[in-house]
């Protein structure tokens, strides 16, 4: 196999843009009319992930063997869209198709047969990724909302009661169907501990132009179903027991699984009476949108727990103002800390330099990479603001 061609062929093609993605749907959905099913009625912010996910797999083609770990959780995941091995030669043809259109008589057939080996190879561990699951889990979990809490204009908390155990560890996300939106997943956090009562509480922020959170926002009500697909991501997870001690930065409602991860520590220094040294800095724009402010400032009676809130556009606010990033890189010398760090992705990023600019290296730092079905305004560029 030309690694070295394949790559190059997938770079010539995705210079095309977003022609390249339309036709690749086009052709998917023409030949294979079943599979629009599995879609949203919206296509907006869905038609370039197959795309992503490929471009991702593409440019590290060379260590797939070795570490499938990626790919495996693609098959995992797609169970939650009703077939992995039905639909998989549905969309290799269609892929095939864009690449014959757009790269012509560059198309030999000596790069046709990579293709078809590399899509061949990335399908066989989807399939066996998906069917290793399924005897242990199912597609999704059934979930009821039991209630709603609108804190502010901009966030909403949900609590939902799912329908069996539901086995996540905090500080782990999962994607997340509402009734408003069929088809439409996007991923969410639980902002609490796995509860014997199997409760769980997601926060959502509402995004301008967003396709779900401001239908949820709108329309969700006490009882409506919703589905959750598995837990995934292991980069905010922790072990009480282990950890050393614990810087956490959240902008947002990327609060939600550092919430839950305090909450962890909580319960095992009420059993154990241990408990690493945490410090968590919130940061919002306005501090109406500090919307757990009372919780965790009772939960800093703790010995172990320090709680900051930053609000970066309210000069009345009497506390911390500015970048939640910087004002917690330079509060303390954070020498031995592990750094856990959540927001939206220009929030990650300006964190994590700050963090670095005063020393603190990569390897303590973590988070994870923005999964594919978070919402982002599609009318404004990124912004550093927590």
């Amino acid at each position: 196999m030309n690694i070295g061609a394949l790559q190059a062929s997938w770079r010539a093609v995705v210079g095309v843009g977003d022609e390249a993605i339309q036709y690749f749907y086009s052709h998917l959905f023409l030949s294979h009319p079943e599979v629009r099913s599995m879609f949203p009625v919206s296509m907006a912010q869905q038609r370039d992930r197959f795309f992503a996910a490929l471009g991702h797999i593409v440019t590290n083609v060379e260590s797939l063997a070795s570490d499938p770990s990626y790919v495996e959780f693609l098959g995992r995941d797609h169970r939650r869209f009703d077939g992995v091995a039905e639909h998989d030669p549905a969309a290799g043809a269609s892929l095939l198709a864009t690449l014959e259109h757009f790269l012509g008589d560059a198309f030999t057939p000596e790069l046709r047969a990579d293709w078809t080996a590399a899509y061949q190879a990335v399908a066989d561990i989807m399939i066996a990724a998906a069917a290793e699951a399924e005897k242990t889990s199912p597609p999704w979990w059934e979930g009821r909302v039991e209630a709603i809490n609108r804190h502010s204009f901009d966030i909403t908390k949900v609590l939902v009661r799912t329908d069996q155990p539901y086995p996540y560890r905090p500080g782990q996300s999962m994607a997340v169907e509402f009734p408003q939106r069929p088809r439409t997943w996007r991923f969410y956090t639980p902002a609490n501990a796995p509860r014997g009562d199997d409760t769980l509480e997601i926060h959502i922020e509402t995004v301008p132009g967003g396709q779900v959170s401001g239908a949820v926002a709108r329309s969700l009500r006490p009882g409506d179903h919703i589905r959750l697909g598995a837990p995934v991501g292991n980069r905010l997870t922790v072990d009480p027991d282990t950890t050393g001690d614990l810087l956490m930065i959240a902008g947002g409602t990327g609060l939600a699984p550092l919430r839950a991860v305090v909450e962890s520590i909580d319960e095992y220094w009420g059993t154990s009476g241990g408990a690493p040294n945490v410090y968590l800095f919130h940061g919002a724009r306005y501090r109406a949108n500090l919307y757990d402010h009372d919780y965790l400032s009772h939960l800093g009676s703790r010995p172990w727990f320090t709680y900051i809130p930053v609000v970066s556009d309210d000069p009345s606010f009497p506390g911390e103002r500015g970048y939640v990033g910087t004002v917690a890189a330079e509060k303390y010398w954070w020498e031995g800390y592990t750094a856990l760090v959540c927001g939206s992705p220009a929030m990650v990023d300006h964190a994590v330099g700050e963090l670095t600019r005063v020393g603190m290296t990569p390897e303590a730092i973590r988070y994870e990479e923005q999964l594919p079905g978070h919402e982002t305004d599609p009318t404004k560029p990124l912004e550093v603001h927590p």
